[in-house]
């Protein structure tokens, strides 16, 4: 049986009712890379309980830009917790950073976080600690099992709607209320 596989960079993962692992549970999940050696994302929708103030004040590092110490830090994913990445846009040019496109790009190198801190650059972040990995076929076979939904990401949703909010309005992009989204899945 041969698969042919869609390439998910730059789309929403969005866990279905039925998803039993509760790092993901009720998520969105914003892929930045998909490829035969797996993939890569960043949860967007679970803010935990630190602000972008006490983050940079826990790494020594200040926080002068205005409209950043209170901005909530995300629980990304569940491998390497104690790691921050950045998602932002516009992309620039930082020590370790993977582009995603044009203008959008995740970096987790604390040059990024100097930037911001003094110059506000890049003025469009979500900041996590850790993110979501996936070995080679295994999201594949997480979507076979229906594990998720997908849909194209738009920017707008992480950068310009509050974290609660987000997984409803991704799942708007597909015409498809939450609520009434049922955990038995089927298969045709």
């Amino acid at each position: 049986m041969s698969e042919i596989t869609a390439n998910l960079t730059h789309h929403f993962l969005i866990a279905m009712p039925n998803m039993v692992d509760p790092n993901f549970a009720r998520t969105l999940t914003y892929i930045a890379e998909h490829n035969d050696q797996g993939a890569l994302g960043i949860i967007v929708n679970r803010p935990i309980d630190m602000t972008l103030g006490a983050l940079f004040e826990r790494v020594e590092l200040p926080l002068l830009a205005d409209g950043f110490a209170e901005q909530p830090v995300y629980f990304g994913g569940p491998v390497q917790t104690d790691r921050g990445f950045v998602l932002h846009r516009p992309a620039g040019e930082w020590h370790s950073t993977l582009r995603i496109s044009d203008e959008l790009a995740l970096t987790s190198s604390r040059d990024i976080l100097q930037s911001i801190g003094t110059t506000g650059e890049p003025a469009e972040v979500l900041i996590s600690l850790g993110y979501a990995g996936w070995a080679a076929g295994q999201l594949e076979q997480e979507l076979a099992d229906n594990a998720w939904l997908t849909v194209s990401a738009d920017m707008a949703v992480i950068f310009e709607l509050p974290p609660e909010e987000r997984l409803a309005a991704a799942m708007q992009r597909l015409g498809i209320d939450f609520a009434n989204l049922s955990d038995v899945a089927g298969h045709a």
